[in-house]
């Protein structure tokens, strides 16, 4: 038999059979592995695998046939800023969501559990946080191979969707970059937010998932409304 331990985030659940639940998990050397948890979705164990938790986890595998046996406990960081504010709590089911649909088992992206590990930090900790939860976005898409470098071009206004290089000129397959939004210094406004997001949605859809035939989870775009929602309605409220 095969024993050994890891520490990783639950980003997809499902019960397979009876009380056993499928697992997914990023573990903390990047790599992606799955298996189940028997009784996983009992009343004594359903609390350890919720989606987006840190778990020190033991897999075992008595035959390569088989899939993994996985038993686990929380491990920190734990959650009670995120689940009390409904913006955060939306942001970390996008960020799982988003984990889920952008690697597959078998697939080392060096880095990634750092940068998770840091935005659910951010998330659990920090009262202002989304500007961090952008760049995160940008992160991610650099670390599965779509870097955009717009530290390095800040005098340039539009992103081409295609080459995803900037320039000064407008053409059909560019974009203009919200570099404000970046900025730390600077206030969040909703048609910059509106931009960024499209930004994302057209680089990871038309670069990355196409490839898979995957689309955006809908748990990415409840974030987004809920984030837009409440940019709108600040707008609104400080024209008064």
């Amino acid at each position: 038999m095969i024993e050994y331990k890891e520490r990783g985030i639950l980003i997809f659940s499902k019960i397979s059979s009876e009380n056993n639940l499928y697992l997914k998990i990023l573990t903390q050397k990047d790599e992606i592995i799955t298996g189940l948890s028997f009784g996983g979705s009992t009343k004594k164990k359903k609390n350890i695998f919720q989606i987006g938790y840190f778990l020190n986890i033991v897999i075992k595998n008595k035959n390569k046939n088989f899939p993994n046996s996985i038993s686990a406990e929380l491990s920190k960081p734990y959650y009670h800023n995120i689940f009390n504010d409904k913006y955060k709590l939306h942001g970390l089911l996008a960020l799982v969501s988003l984990l889920n649909i952008s690697i597959i088992e078998g697939q080392k992206v060096s880095g990634l559990f750092n940068l998770c590990e840091n935005i659910i930090e951010i998330l659990a900790n920090e009262k202002k946080w989304i500007i961090n939860y952008f760049i995160f976005m940008l992160n991610l898409l650099k670390i599965i191979g779509y870097d955009i470098d717009y530290q390095k071009n800040t005098s340039k206004d539009y992103l081409n969707l295609e080459s995803l290089q900037f320039s000064n000129l407008s053409i059909s397959k560019s974009i203009k970059f919200p570099h404000l939004l970046l900025n730390y210094k600077n206030d969040i406004n909703l048609e910059n937010a509106n931009s960024f997001f499209r930004v994302f949605e057209i680089i990871l859809q038309n670069h990355h998932l196409n490839n898979m035939n995957l689309n955006i989870p809908i748990n990415y775009f409840k974030f987004k409304k809920i984030i837009l929602n409440f940019l709108s309605k600040n707008e609104k409220h400080n024209q008064r």
